[in-house]
């Protein structure tokens, strides 16, 4: 129902980019219709083309299978040069989708970013977040960089983004319009599942 705290970083960093070097800015998000809504305030901050993955097939997908549906999107998509994510949700907390991406595409991943350094000539020299420090990676592209909250500091809408937010044209995506194997997506495709939620007791 809203945009992912850490993916306001990523939406930020990637304007950044289009800023400096040109391009595009694509949206992508896996969830319920109503998730459109978190996509046109991503539109209003900046981004040009929003994309919304729904499909009641997708339904209890965990980290693998919600990894794997949206690298099929991304094949459909075809070509791009980095794909920015949040270091991770805000509800799993579990820092898996990104990485899994990645894999789901064979494409190198460099995580906890905190600086894009330099991109030049296919390749990107990036500053990664470690516990005592920093270390400064250098990837080829296309890659995939999962960002921290040190990397910037998001914008809010501008009065022009909102008009084309209200305007613009959500593209969406099911299951068949991406050719998902049916057993690599939902409930099916997840070797995880939860089996119960609970508050710890008070002590």
């Amino acid at each position: 129902s809203i945009i992912n705290p850490f993916d306001m970083y990523a939406i930020e960093e990637s304007i950044r980019l289009k800023e400096k070097f040109g391009g595009t800015v694509t949206v992508l998000t896996m969830g319920p219709p109503q998730a459109e809504e978190a996509l046109r305030e991503a539109i209003s901050l900046g981004a040009d083309e929003a994309i919304l993955v729904s499909d009641r097939a997708f339904a209890g997908s965990d980290t693998w299978a919600t990894s794997y549906t949206l690298s099929q999107a991304i094949k459909k998509i075809r070509v791009f040069d980095v794909i920015i994510c949040g270091k991770q949700a805000s509800d799993g907390d579990t820092a898996q989708v990104g990485p899994g991406i990645a894999t789901h595409l064979n494409i190198p991943q460099v995580t906890y970013v905190k600086k894009i350094e330099e991109i030049k000539d296919s390749r990107a020299r990036v500053e990664r977040l470690v516990e005592e420090g920093y270390e400064v990676v250098e990837t080829s592209m296309p890659c995939l960089l999962t960002v921290v909250k040190e990397i910037n500091t998001p914008r809010l809408p501008s009065l022009k983004g909102k008009m084309k937010a209200k305007s613009v044209q959500v593209i969406k995506w099911g299951a068949k319009d991406m050719d998902c194997d049916p057993k690599q997506i939902g409930l099916e495709g997840s070797p995880t599942k939860v089996v119960r939620i609970f508050n710890p007791p008070p002590r």
